[in-house]
């Protein structure tokens, strides 16, 4: 991974240093005005966008949950399966000394 971005790094910056001319020139009928129907597209665009964030938000906030209670989980099995380790040695302490 250090190597790949190591590689856009100097990818990039050679890119920015390149002395080649490169201008583009774009016809002025081209260009486009913006207009009231590009500006509530773009408002639905980023409804859109915050819809998908909150879904997101909200599944990663489920998996999270999901997660702490399969680690909550697997605590208390630790916990239980030493507490017998810990009996079973004193046990055995106990019968080694009688």
């Amino acid at each position: 991974m250090k190597k790949f971005l190591a590689i856009v790094a100097i990818a990039a910056f050679m890119t920015s240093c390149n002395n080649a001319s490169t201008t583009e020139t774009t016809p002025v009928d081209s260009v486009a005005t913006p207009t009231a129907t590009t500006a509530s597209t773009d408002s639905a665009k980023v409804t859109v966008a915050a819809d998908s964030a909150s879904k997101l938000a909200t599944e990663a906030t489920k998996t999270i949950d999901s997660a702490n209670k399969a680690v909550d989980k697997a605590t208390d099995k630790i916990k239980d399966a030493s507490k017998q380790l810990k009996e079973g040695a004193d046990k055995a302490k106990d019968a080694v000394k009688h």
